[in-house]
C-alpha cells in the first residue's frame, strides 16, 4: 500500500503475467489520508484443473477487508461491466461451493503448522459435522495481508470482458474506490467490529441449545451408522473367509456354508501356482516320497499278516469244518 498517487507514471501494467489494479483505499477516521492498494490478476491456472478453471480470475494481495460483495461490485459495477456476471468469490482457506472441498484453495500458512488432529476412531476419522457450528463470535472475517481469492464467473466471455478491462488507468483518470457504495451492506469495523463482537460472545441460550441439539443428532445418527457396519463386520466374512474383529459384543458366527464357499473359491484362485517357485517343486516330490514310503510298509504289513494266516482258512462243509 502506497500513498494515493498517479500509479501510472511509475509502475508496468503487468509483473510475471499478473495485470495490477490499482484501488484507492478512502481515508478512515483514525489514519484521514488516503492510500492506495495494488492488487494482482490472471487467469486461474490450477495445478490440478477444475471444470470452473477456465472462467475464474486469480487474485493476489486482496485487501484485509475483502468480503465477497467488495469483489464482485469491484469487477462489475467499478470498472463498467453489468453486475450479476460473478458465481462466487473463494478466499483462500475455504472450500468452494461449486467444486467441493477436493478443489479448495490452499492455505499454505496452515499447510506449515501440520495436520490437526481430529477425534477418531477404528474406522477413521469423525469430520466436523456439516451445520453443526456454535453461533459466530465475529460478524466479519478479516483477511491477512498478502491473501488470495478465486473469482469465478457464469461464462468465459465475462471472465475475459473483465481481464480485458482491468489495465492501469490512463493519466488524468481517477482509481476505483474500494468500498464505493458498499455503505450499509457489509458489517462495520473499527469500535462497532468490536462491540458488536462483545455482544455475539454471550449468544442467546436458544441458539446455543439448537445448535448442540444439532450436533448431537447427527453425532448419534453417524454412532448409529458405525454400530451397525461393525456388526456386519461380525457376520459377513472376508473374500479369504476370515471374519473381521472389531470392538463390541460377541454376536453368532457367520453361516459355515458361506465360509466354506469363500475358502473353495480362495483355493480355485490359487490353482496353478503350486509349482511356481522351486522350493514348492521340492516339497512336493518329498511329499510324494514319504507318500509312495507309507505305501510300501503298508503292503508290507499286508503281505506279512497274509503269511500269518496260511494255512488257517476254513471251509465250511455238510459233514464239519475242513482246515486247508
Amino acid at each position: 500500500m502506497a500513498p494515493n498517487r498517479d500509479p501510472s507514471q511509475h509502475l508496468p501494467s503487468e509483473v510475471s503475467g499478473y495485470r495490477i489494479l490499482p484501488i484507492s483505499l478512502p481515508p478512515l477516521p483514525s489514519y484521514p489520508v488516503s492510500a492506495t492498494h495494488y492488487l494482482y490478476l490472471r487467469p486461474h491456472q490450477p495445478k490440478l484443473p477444475t471444470p470452473a478453471a477456465a472462467r475464474s480470475l486469480f487474485l493476489v494481495n486482496v485487501p484485509f477487508d475483502s468480503t465477497e460483495l467488495h469483489i464482485k461490485r469491484l469487477l462489475s459495477v467499478q470498472l463498467g461491466l453489468p453486475p450479476g456476471r460473478i458465481e462466487e468469490v473463494q478466499f483462500e482457506g475455504t472450500q468452494r461451493r461449486t467444486e467441493g472441498p477436493e478443489n479448495a484453495v490452499a492455505d499454505p500458512k496452515k499447510e506449515k503448522k501440520g495436520r490437526k488432529r481430529k477425534r477418531g476412531n477404528e474406522h477413521g476419522v469423525i469430520e466436523e459435522l456439516d451445520g453443526t457450528a456454535l453461533p459466530a463470535t465475529w460478524d466479519r472475517e478479516l483477511r491477512t495481508d498478502g491473501r488470495t481469492a478465486v473469482v469465478v464467473f457464469v461464462d468465459r466471455l465475462s471472465m475475459e470482458a473483465a481481464y480485458k478491462v482491468v489495465k492501469m488507468p490512463e493519466k488524468g483518470h481517477t482509481m476505483p474506490i474500494w468500498g464505493e457504495g458498499m455503505e450499509g451492506k457489509v458489517s462495520s469495523l473499527g469500535i462497532a467490529r468490536y462491540l458488536q463482537h462483545s455482544k455475539l460472545q454471550y449468544p442467546n441460550r436458544d441458539q446455543v441449545l439448537e445448535a448442540v441439539n444439532t450436533y448431537m443428532t447427527e453425532f448419534a445418527a453417524r454412532e448409529a451408522a458405525q454400530v451397525r457396519l461393525q456388526a456386519r463386520q461380525r457376520q459377513v466374512p472376508d473374500e479369504d473367509g476370515f471374519i473381521t474383529v472389531t470392538k463390541g459384543g460377541r454376536t453368532g458366527p457367520a453361516r459355515q456354508d458361506v465360509a466354506q464357499e469363500l475358502v473353495l473359491k480362495q483355493k480355485q484362485k490359487q490353482k496353478g501356482l503350486e509349482d511356481f517357485y522351486r522350493f514348492q517343486t521340492r516339497e512336493k516330490k518329498k511329499a510324494k516320497a514319504v507318500e509312495l514310503m507309507k505305501k510300501f510298509e503298508g503292503d508290507k504289513e499286508k503281505v506279512q499278516k497274509m503269511r500269518e494266516r496260511r494255512g488257517m482258512f476254513r471251509v465250511s462243509c455238510p459233514t464239519g469244518p475242513l482246515l486247508v
